[in-house]
């Protein structure tokens, strides 16, 4: 089967065409030219990943991408935009988007972040590994704290599964950076890394000031106390 993907962007030319690339590389599309529209299709459609335009007629993309957040936690999502700057694309990030990429693109560049992105939320394996109070079933991507389910996003998610996946060693910011957005020309990005783990701590430690599994090594990156 198929990957189902929504593309959410009031331009009906980058419309046409995105879905006539996707198509090629055999996706299944679903187009919105407005929130109003996209709003119908996430509900009906159920999309693997959604491509969403950071200004649209009717909503702005920040505000939607932290409603999506809420509503959708697990939904991958790629943002489009024209806006270039640092810290827009930073501001993107924080909203809940999982990727951001600036037009004008390339068709292959996108198609590979496409393919990365679902990568990272696909299943994998049986296994499941319980680190005192944390337990993270790798089959059904499912967390939880003390008994207790905890929402991650996607990027929260593999952040995590890296952290834990070391056995204590010491992750470089480096190494956090390619395996959560590969393309290093884009993302520069100590701020974006740490508000994923400030992020991530809220979530899974007791007091995210005194972290219990999240550990900062200054200057170097994050480890997962053993």
């Amino acid at each position: 089967m198929s990957n189902k993907i929504l593309v959410i962007d009031d331009d009906k030319d980058i419309l046409k065409v995105l879905k006539a690339n996707l198509e090629l590389h055999r996706f299944d599309v679903v187009t919105a030219a407005s929130w109003t529209e996209g709003q119908k299709a996430l509900a009906l459609d159920k999309p693997d990943l959604l491509l969403l335009d950071l200004m649209l007629p009717d909503g702005d993309g920040i505000d939607i991408c932290r409603t999506l957040r809420m509503q959708y936690p697990t939904l991958p999502i790629i943002m489009l935009t024209a806006k270039d700057k640092i810290s827009d694309k930073v501001i993107g990030i924080e909203s809940g988007a999982d990727d951001y990429v600036v037009k004008p693109f390339e068709t292959l560049e996108l198609i590979a972040r496409i393919k990365a992105c679902l990568r990272r939320t696909k299943p994998a394996g049986e296994e499941q590994i319980t680190i005192g109070g944390l337990s993270i079933n790798y089959k059904r991507r499912n967390v939880k704290v003390r008994n207790q389910e905890i929402i991650l996003t996607p990027k929260e998610y593999d952040l995590l599964c890296l952290l834990v996946a070391n056995n204590g060693a010491v992750v470089g910011r480096e190494d956090i950076k390619k395996y959560l957005w590969k393309e290093s020309k884009i993302y520069s990005w100590s701020r974006v890394i740490d508000v994923h783990i400030q992020h991530l701590r809220q979530k899974i430690e007791t007091n995210p000031a005194e972290p219990e599994y999240i550990i900062t090594v200054s200057g170097i990156g994050y480890k997962f106390k053993d």
